[in-house]
């Protein structure tokens, strides 16, 4: 080899550069004091000559000297960053990349063994990586491929990667590793894991022989100060870290528990997470069942402190990795838990069983939990640890590891709200993982007990809050978030409790939406806390946007817009107006979906039941507030366009209501007809005649079969459209011309068919009272539909007896 090559003297390099198990790197040196070692003067005066010699060293040999002077001197961990930095120009990473690359080729040519370039140049890295900017080079960051294969291989790293490495030439002719490290190595997740059962030796040996100690801490040192970098887990992640640390541990690697296991957990809670289960779910599952029968195989006090890490190696709810592996994994996990829940524990040891508990329901729901009445139990301890963290004195500051096992507490109580607020019969069978099997009516009035008592203690800590008049830009605080949006969960389901508590505290929720959605609140703090705190993981929970306090804060204003009292309060805090806001936003966003992309958004559905609550019980609200003007002009707008949007068909009906309920409190015009409300009204008529078609064998109508499948949900706003409509032909002249034009009524009576009648009793009412406000408000309507009547030889009039009587006269 070249002389500025890699080439090693033996003599001049056979030391040991590795530091102790709980020592920093480095070897020891005569002191520790931070600055400069605590080195007399003329220690100094060596150390300046060796970085002299250091930096003017004429081949590889010279500078390994160098720097194990240096080191004797002060350990490599106890440099002050501006002589580490002296050492990084004059080194750099070169050194420590050759070594390491010429290892992995093998070959006579170093004049060391692999094992000892491999020391080496772990050492020197370790040592550099801990400067910041070090860590974060390019070309130290190559190397992380090669640390990662040592760490999963152990002692078995020559031969699984002599052909990893290639050559590549530096400016100066060296033999070097290029930057990019996937130009020079195959990344752990390219390689085919090799089988641990055809080694006959132990976990973690080769001819019986561990990956050297030192050597593992090293690499591992190296690896920890790139994930310590801002985007480090990202740039780990590209590096193939998460199946290699998996491998290293499952291999029972040198040190993969006390070190690889932690730094998987952090890669893995970071923002790479659910990327990670994407792409290494059978590595990643295959980890989770080791640290599961781990967990059940420790002593209780051991497993409570285990409590805490496992979270971490939990897949997203929701995600592809949810399979029927996972749930095995999930049913051990509950196994050794059930007995600490109904143990007597420390208030820090419930919370982590609490945590770990909540983390598992996101999972799999109440299916793997056990008997009803340890369910009871997990809710009755979440309850009262909600109610005693919030029911605190005034000025009391709750830590943080408070506000996580409360945040853990309130996941617990969604779970169950289901179970305790309804007894009805799931009939989708994907529901049925939730239901707790075999709860009684009597616990189930238990749970709901003690879930008044908890959120009785929510309305307080959040009465507390409003009264304070806390300042809005404290309103990012994820702990209030996570209470609010745990209320907002409770009164989906449940608000005839607590109701005069809920009353007086709007004000304050609707301004905490209010501030998000109109202040534009995005911070990645909440980003965080909303993929942590719900407990499914749908599509509207994967990111934080401005609406998203609104959002969940609309099905509770659906119930209570429909109630007197609390609807008045909502119109005192212009909450119409917010809605209007909300849905116009909502439909910019979704009017430029189309075929498969077109997605189905509940919460726009929600907003529009809202506002046709008070669209129905506050007619002079609806004339004279503009945003109800605005309304309009949306929905003549919007309703055209959902015509051809079939995946949209619940949306169009809702608009299509809503803007009939408001059309019929509006007089017509004296000035010509709008033609935004004249496309409006004729893309109504053709909605209303999609929902029906005729049966030719029997010649009867039925529902069409794009209505079928949502007309659960569809079918009452079609009906309330019908007698919307009618309404609003007494309102507007005019719309009877229109019926004419598009030959509404000839349609519609050849859907009828010579039964004259829909499919059930409502709906054929619903038509029924449309078509006698046509009859009545028009002479002419009135003589087509008595033509129609006898030419289709059916039997509306006995079907429609009150259109009989105005047909008669």
């Amino acid at each position: 080899m070249a002389e500025n090559g890699c080439h090693v003297n033996p003599e001049e390099a056979s030391y040991h550069q590795h530091p102790p198990k709980n020592e920093p790197n480095g070897a020891e040196g005569p002191g520790s004091a931070p600055d400069s070692c605590g080195l007399s003067g003329s220690q100094k005066e060596v150390l300046e000559r060796c970085l002299h010699a250091l930096t003017n060293a004429k081949n590889d040999s010279h500078v390994l000297a160098a720097l194990l002077l240096i080191t004797r001197l002060c350990p490599a961990g106890q440099l002050d960053n501006g002589t580490l930095h002296r050492i990084f120009e004059a080194v750099g990473l070169n050194l420590p990349a050759r070594l390491l690359v010429t290892a992995f080729r093998g070959g006579e040519s170093s004049g060391l063994p692999p094992q000892e370039l491999i020391s080496l140049g772990t050492a020197l890295l370790a040592a550099l990586s801990t400067d910041a900017n070090m860590a974060a080079h390019p070309q130290l960051l190559s190397t992380v491929p090669l640390l990662l294969s040592i760490l999963e291989n152990g002692p078995n790293w020559t031969a699984e990667n002599n052909s990893s490495s290639q050559n590549t030439k530096t400016n100066d002719g060296d033999e070097n590793i290029n930057d990019s490290p996937t130009s020079e190595i195959t990344s752990s997740d390219e390689k085919t894991c090799p089988d641990p059962s055809s080694n006959r030796d132990e976990p973690g040996q080769a001819g019986g022989t561990k990956l050297d100690e030192a050597l593992a801490y090293d690499s591992y040192l190296v690896i920890n100060a790139v994930c310590a970098l801002p985007q480090g887990p990202e740039q780990l992640f590209s590096r193939g870290a998460v199946p290699s640390l998996c491998r290293a541990v499952l291999k029972k690697q040198t040190l993969s528990q006390e070190k690889g296991l932690p730094l998987l957990g952090h890669i893995l809670s970071s923002s790479v997470g659910p990327r990670a289960w994407t792409k290494y779910t059978s590595d990643l599952l295959s980890l989770l069942g080791t640290v599961s029968q781990n967990f059940g195989r420790i002593p209780d006090q051991d497993r409570l402190e285990m409590c805490s890490q496992i979270p971490q190696f939990l897949p997203p709810p929701g995600g592809e990795s949810v399979n029927d592996e996972l749930k095995e994994i999930v049913g051990n996990l509950w196994t050794p838990l059930r007995p600490l829940i109904q143990g007597k524990l420390s208030k820090e040891h419930l919370g982590l069983v609490l945590v770990l508990s909540a983390c598992l329901l996101d999972l799999y729901g109440w299916e793997s939990v056990g008997p009803p009445k340890l369910c009871c139990l997990l809710v009755n301890r979440a309850c009262v640890e909600v109610r005693m963290g919030l029911e605190e004195l005034p000025g009391t500051k709750m830590s943080p590891q408070e506000q996580h096992t409360l945040t853990a507490c309130y996941r617990i109580m969604e779970a169950a709200m289901e179970q305790a607020c309804s007894q009805v019969v799931v009939s989708n069978p994907a529901q049925l993982q939730t239901a707790i099997t075999g709860l009684s009516l009597q616990q189930s009035r238990q749970v709901l007990g003690v879930l008044e008592e908890a959120f009785s203690a929510v309305i307080y800590y959040l009465k507390q809050i409003s009264v304070d008049k806390v300042d809005q830009a404290h309103f990012d605080d994820l702990f209030l978030f996570a209470t609010f949006r745990s209320l907002c969960a409770w009164l989906a389901e449940e608000t005839s409790c607590l109701k005069e508590d809920v009353i007086d505290l709007l004000p304050f929720l609707i301004g905490y939406s209010k501030s998000h959605f109109k202040g534009g609140r995005k911070g990645k703090g909440l980003t965080d806390c909303m993929s942590k705190i719900s407990i499914n993981n749908n599509s509207q929970d994967g990111m934080w946007t401005k609406d998203a306090a609104l959002r969940y804060l609309l099905p509770a204003l659906c119930h209570l817009s429909a109630e007197d009292k609390p609807r008045r309060v909502l119109l005192s805090l212009d909450t119409p107006a917010l809605l209007v806001d909300f849905l116009s936003k909502g439909w910019g966003s979704l009017r430029g979906q189309s075929g498969k992309t077109v997605t189905r958004d509940p919460g726009l559905e929600t907003v529009c039941s809202a506002l046709l609550n008070f669209a129905i019980t506050e007619p002079e609200r609806v004339r004279s507030d503009p945003c109800f003007l605005a309304l309009e002009t949306m929905l003549s707008e919007a309703l055209p366009v959902l015509l051809h949007k079939p995946r949209l068909l619940v949306l169009a009906a809702n608009c299509s209501t809503l803007g009939l309920m408001i059309g019929r409190l509006k007089p017509a015009s004296t000035e010509s007809v709008d033609p935004g409300q004249r496309r409006f009204y004729s893309s109504v008529l053709s909605f209303l005649l999609s929902a029906v078609q005729s049966e030719s064998a029997s010649n009867t109508a039925q529902i069409s079969a794009l209505w079928l499948e949502n007309w659960e949900e569809a079918g009452e706003l079609w009906r309330l459209s019908l007698q919307a409509l009618g309404g609003c032909v007494r309102a507007k002249s005019w719309i009877t011309s229109l019926i004419r034009e598009e030959k509404w009524l000839q349609n519609i009576f050849t859907l009828l068919g010579s039964s004259g009648k829909l499919p059930d009793q409502h709906s054929q009412d619903a038509l029924e009272e449309v078509l006698c406000a046509i009859a009545k408000q028009c002479p002419l309507c009135l003589k087509d539909i008595s033509v129609l009547v006898k030419s289709q030889s059916c039997g509306s009039l006995q079907c429609m007896p009150q259109l009989s009587k105005v047909l008669r006269g």
